[in-house]
């Protein structure tokens, strides 16, 4: 016990004693971690308001349709099927147009009872139930048309007034509404000429009303539609498969995909995210947790004079980290959970909303499993590279000596002494040149995915079968993860460089002491930044975003045929704009070091 106080104590004074990197290392850690958890909770942030939609309206296991009355008696059969408990209807339903201040939209119309249903009775929310000359409106639907209680809507040609919004379980919150009319339905954008060549009632995103029965047969021929409620829930989709034949079979698990299906997509959104800033927080730390290993040094001779043997020294290097990983785990899942409602209108058509989500266990585990693998990964190899190196070296904090190589010096030789310097810089520390590169193709290559994302949502926007509230909220998705990842990857370009200032102190101060300017020292500490960006943007062009758009379909099953790749003029654009962000992120901590007093360094 008093080996793991003494551990604690001496990391928490190391941090308290570097608060910028500790604040950096958390604000890394905690960009993944929050992403992370985003994507988690939605998994169930729009399955939860649905399970209480179909507990507050009885919602039925299986919805069965059925066209005109010649299918009417095999309807009646599934009554006295075996599995089936109970049932409402059959229900007679039409295709109709609905008009309402000035927009024409296709619907679904329902014939019900006034007296309620004991499977699937839809639970009004607004006004009352059906009645003779009433129409009742489903919540989304009536959402999106602005549609409320008392308003006149013309349907089928005939006059009614809305006495009622209400919300069910057996269909899909508008526009993902199912198909019961034998005619069809398609979704989507369609153009006015494929408008009027599609066959005869043919629905296009319809919505959904119920009206009393006597109404609905009033206004045309029916098919019709029957609710089941099964003994065994879990066996609607075989009970569906086993009685299809020539009637139409919805289970409640394939209305469940459809209504959670936006917060679905964007879950895999930011899980795109959240290992793309995985990838670039384990970068960033392995920078940044070098850095402070090397102005450690003396510090770790220290432990070792008084007696720290070098498993102490290690465990002390890695708590610093893992303190600052635990406590981001759990910035980031308090984040995550508060941040995910504003991420979907799973409410919409649902009863109840997401709210503030629970964080379940499983949750809790992952997200600090990732923050706690991302801090050991990234500080690991120094901790114990420091750990064993000789106490005397340790203690003189010497300069590490410059690795010659004779091809180097002989082109270096000949360049302008800023370019000289930058490339006698990057020689010094070759892996932080890859992570440097590794970093910014990363980036660039999430960028390329982002392009082609927005691209889809742009030009196809209801593809999928959303709408533009839908749409916008997929947007803002892309907006969550774009703005961490651009900010994570400017604190990496920052992290970088004043992780090559300090280590370049010496050699810097040592040009300036032969006749450098602090002009060309500065430019070479950022050039030296500026080459690993170019070689970065390029990689994450080709093949980084290829490669990453390639396996994200492969993953989610995506259709890559329907997504529109980025432009030429976009691609080359993201080079050089790269390259100069990357490059005004650098100026300024290059200017700083380049500016230190030469005989302070010396």
């Amino acid at each position: 016990m008093g080996r793991i106080l003494l551990v604690g104590r001496l990391a928490v004074r190391d941090l308290r004693r570097h608060r910028i990197e500790a604040a950096l290392l958390l604000l890394a850690i905690m960009a993944a971690t929050t992403t992370l958890t985003l994507g988690l909770v939605l998994r169930d942030a729009a399955a939860d308001p649905y399970q209480s939609t179909r507990a507050a309206t009885r919602g039925p296991d299986v919805v069965a349709g059925a066209a005109r009355p010649a299918g009417l008696a095999g309807l009646e059969k599934l009554a006295g099927a075996p599995g089936v408990v109970g049932h409402s209807g059959p229900y007679p339903v039409i295709p109709a147009k609905l008009q309402v201040s000035g927009r024409t939209s296709d619907v679904q119309a329902v014939g019900r009872d006034a007296a309620p249903a004991s499977v699937d009775q839809p639970k009004v929310i607004q006004g009352s139930w059906v009645r003779g000359g009433g129409v009742v409106v489903e919540a989304a639907f009536a959402g999106a048309l602005g549609v409320r209680v008392g308003d006149p809507v013309t349907l089928a040609g005939r006059s009614f007034e809305v006495v009622g919004v209400a919300v069910t379980a057996a269909m899909p919150p508008y526009p993902g509404s199912s198909c019961i009319v034998p005619a069809g339905c398609v979704s989507g954008a369609i153009s006015g000429d494929l408008a009027a060549r599609l066959p005869r009632g043919l629905l296009h995103d319809p919505g959904l009303v119920w009206l009393a029965q006597a109404d609905v047969r009033s206004l045309a021929t029916p098919a019709y539609v029957m609710n089941l409620k099964l003994a065994d829930p879990d066996k609607a989709q075989a009970f569906a498969d086993a009685n299809h034949g020539a009637m139409t079979m919805q289970p409640w698990e394939n209305i469940l995909h459809d209504a959670t299906e936006l917060a679905g997509d964007s879950q895999i959104l930011l899980l795109i995210g959240a290992w793309l800033l995985g990838l670039l927080a384990v970068a960033g730390l392995s920078v940044l947790v070098g850095g402070r290993m090397a102005d450690q040094t003396r510090r770790v001779g220290l432990l070792k004079a008084v007696g720290g043997t070098p498993s102490l020294v290690a465990a002390v290097l890695l708590a610093e980290y893992i303190l600052v990983a635990t406590v981001a785990a759990v910035a980031g899942l308090a984040v995550g959970s508060l941040t995910a409602p504003l991420l979907t209108e799973s409410s919409a058509g649902l009863v109840g909303s997401a709210g503030t989500p629970s964080v379940t266990l499983s949750t809790v585990g992952v997200v600090t499993a990732v923050a706690l693998g991302v801090a050991v990964v990234a500080t690991a190899v120094p901790a114990v590279r420091a750990a064993r190196s000789s106490t005397i070296a340790a203690l003189a904090d010497s300069p590490r000596p410059p690795r010659r190589t004779g091809w180097l010096i002989a082109i270096s030789a000949r360049l302008p002494v800023p370019l000289l310097l930058a490339l006698r810089v990057a020689a010094r520390r070759p892996r932080r040149v890859v992570l440097g590169v590794v970093s910014i193709a990363i980036t660039v290559s999430g960028i390329y995915v982002l392009l082609v994302l927005n691209a889809f949502l742009t030009t196809q926007p209801l593809a999928g079968g959303y709408d533009d509230a839908q749409v916008r909220v997929l947007r803002h998705v892309l907006l969550v993860w774009t703005v961490i990842l651009l900010s994570l990857a400017a604190v990496n370009a920052l992290v970088i460089t004043w992780a090559t200032v300090l280590d370049n102190r010496h050699s810097s101060a040592l040009a300036r002491a032969l006749g450098a300017t602090p002009r060309e020292v500065s430019a070479a500490l950022a050039v030296a930044q500026v080459l690993p960006a170019l070689a970065g943007a390029v990689l994450g062009v080709f093949p980084g975003g290829f490669a990453l758009f390639a396996a994200i379909n492969a993953i989610t099953g995506g259709d890559s045929d329907r997504a529109t790749l980025p432009s030429l003029w976009q691609l080359l654009a993201v080079v050089p704009a790269t390259v100069l962000v990357v490059a005004a992120l650098t100026a300024v901590p290059a200017r700083l070091g380049g500016r230190r007093p030469v005989t302070e360094t010396l």
